[in-house]
């Protein structure tokens, strides 16, 4: 059950305060940098979200990615610049974000069950101290199903191997019912049939208008999952369509010689030139 996107209502005081940015953008990011201890993580990064997309961020190791990630949606501080959505602060359009962090950031060990997890995800839309209501646990077992779970709904969330832990809390995320989703790295340490499950979600939520940014490790399928990315290393190199910016070049540009991977890309890049 996912919806499309509402259209914003464009105002005199929605509108992003750069004309090189449009307020109709999920998101837009002016000059950020962030620093930890002085010494900047990012620096100066300018990118536009282009609408109704699924988004990888690429880079190496240290390059900045996931704290790109927690800087636009304020989980960490930035030293300067300016990060909107839809033309407006954070604040305002927090209700219309969602948020899949790292596996590993996550303690697993709380006692909770997968589909009280999923049911969380409605609370952006009650208020934390309104009661959940029937409509909205059968609505979180919609989701817990959407990702193949729904015979875990009572499972305790430590019992689940990590592809089902991946995938309730992308199952939480859809019953934000958002139009922006921030995923960090949503493959990782996952088997095959949660991966297709996956994307299969992602693809969609790109088909009902949403737009969806994640964090991406694996370089080889980001032609096939992907239709625009951002390269990024302390610096964003290159941000667009997939078919312009993912090029042997660039992606040189982004990980100097330690790209050891580049046969492969190239012809998975191949490959989807040629489809």
């Amino acid at each position: 059950m996912i919806h499309p996107p509402i259209p914003a209502k464009q105002s005199d005081s929605s509108l992003s305060k750069y004309p090189e940015h449009s307020a109709t953008n999920p998101l837009s990011v002016h000059a950020m940098t962030v620093a930890y201890h002085q010494k900047p993580v990012l620096w100066d990064i300018d990118y536009d979200a282009p609408l109704g997309s699924l988004i990888a961020i690429v880079g190496p190791n240290g390059a900045g990615k996931t704290t790109f990630m927690k800087a636009c949606l304020e989980i960490i501080p930035v030293a300067s610049g300016t990060i909107e959505f839809w033309g407006a602060p954070y604040a305002k359009g927090r209700a219309r974000i969602g948020y899949v962090p790292q596996r590993e950031s996550v303690d697993w060990d709380f006692p909770i069950s997968a589909l009280e997890v999923v049911t969380m995800g409605r609370y952006g839309k009650l208020g934390w101290f309104r009661r959940v209501k029937k409509e909205d646990r059968d609505l979180a077992f919609k989701f817990l199903d959407d990702v193949g779970l729904a015979d875990f709904a009572s499972r305790q969330i430590n019992q689940l191997s990590g592809g089902q832990q991946q995938r309730v809390f992308l199952a939480r995320a859809l019953a934000q019912e958002a139009e922006l989703y921030f995923m960090d790295e949503p493959f990782a340490g996952v088997d095959a049939a949660t991966e297709r499950a996956i994307i299969e979600i992602l693809q969609k939520l790109k088909n009902h208008g949403k737009t969806v940014i994640c964090v991406h490790h694996d370089l080889t399928t980001v032609p096939e999952y992907f239709d625009n990315v951002m390269l990024l290393n302390t610096r964003v190199i290159a941000a667009g369509s997939v078919k312009e910016v993912f090029t042997q070049e660039n992606l040189k540009k982004t990980y100097g010689g330690k790209l050891t991977l580049l046969d492969e890309v190239s012809e998975a890049i191949a490959k989807a030139k040629g489809s």
